[in-house]
């Protein structure tokens, strides 16, 4: 078992490789809020009489700050360690989370050395053995997962990720079925927080407990609490939460996603010429200059790009055209 890191442009990727299988994956953008950066921020507002407040970091962004100190005043540097990223939904963003330390300083961890502190495996490779990235990143945008005989529908809200259960088999065999894909799509989204699983509404109180059994065996490698299925076939899960998952990262922010996903294709390129990169209007206004001159460094090539408003944002491709 082992971890393959890709550290890309714009976005470090991360892939759990067990037999030759994908069952694992991580996402992470550098240069924002992590879980890990020991800073001195600014405290910026503080309600009289709370223990939490808002403090600005040396990026400009913004964190929720949990466990003031009576002294601690708004205006005044404050040394704090972020306990989560800031997390992104259709509709809204939650901010980071922090909180008071005296740790020294220190950087916000990059995506392998999170694992390595973890113990994992970890090897980085300039790109992933097979293009399973695209695969995930697919199921990630759509929120959809296929099993047999049924699908996972993924749904990010701001209370919970709602996860329903659909298919054409009998409910039993159908929640059953949802079970294996279930636990593996947590992995593979790197999911956390509060997660819904609306099964279907079993009436035997032995079916219920049947699927609970499985769920059980199928996430018993997996730091969580779990309700059991009550009457209406829902389920929720609560697992420690400090990263968006591929879910909130792909899903919460489409075009940042689209265009780093479209660097990642341009870096695959083989043949000789330069990159000519085509996307979405939208895509290349998100295309930043220090992006594009890493691109040209990395592949040694002029990079070009054109706009076709009738891409879809994330049909973007790239490819070698004569200098």
């Amino acid at each position: 078992m082992s971890w393959l890191v890709e550290q890309g442009i714009g976005e470090d990727r991360a892939l759990e490789v067990v037999n030759g299988r994908v069952v694992g994956a991580r996402i992470h953008w550098p240069g924002e809020l992590s879980a890990g950066l020991v800073e001195d921020a600014t405290l910026t507002s503080r309600p009289k009489g709370s223990k939490r407040g808002r403090a600005r970091f040396a990026n400009g962004e913004e964190a929720l700050v949990d466990r003031l100190p009576p002294d601690a005043s708004e205006g005044a540097a404050i040394r704090l360690k972020v306990t989560r990223s800031r997390i992104t939904e259709r509709g809204r963003t939650k901010l980071a989370q922090s909180r008071p330390t005296d740790e020294a300083l220190r950087p916000a961890p990059t995506l392998l050395e999170s694992l390595l502190a973890e113990g994992k495996q970890v090897q980085a490779v300039r790109h992933f053995p097979d293009d399973d990235w695209e695969e995930i990143w697919g199921e990630a945008w759509s929120g959809f997962r296929d099993f047999a005989g049924g699908s996972l529908h993924f749904s990010p809200t701001p209370a919970m990720v709602l996860v329903d259960v659909d298919g054409h088999l009998p409910l039993r065999e159908l929640a059953l079925a949802a079970v294996p894909a279930l636990a593996e799509s947590l992995a593979r989204f790197d999911l956390a927080g509060s997660i819904g699983i609306d099964f279907p509404t079993l009436q035997a109180k032995a079916d219920r407990k049947a699927v609970d059994e499985a769920l059980g065996a199928a996430l018993d490698h997996w730091a969580h609490e779990r309700t059991a299925m009550n009457g209406f076939g829902f389920v929720q899960l609560v697992a420690r939460f400090e990263r968006p998952s591929l879910l909130h990262r792909i899903g919460g922010n489409r075009i940042g996603s689209a265009t780093r996903l479209l660097l990642r294709r341009a870096e695959e390129v083989s043949e000789p010429g330069a990159l000519l990169l085509t996307c979405h209007p939208a895509i290349k206004a998100r295309l930043r200059e220090d992006w594009l001159a890493e691109l040209a460094r990395r592949t040694g090539r002029e990079v070009r790009i054109e706009s076709d408003p009738s891409l879809a944002p994330e049909a973007g491709f790239a490819q070698a055209v004569p200098l």
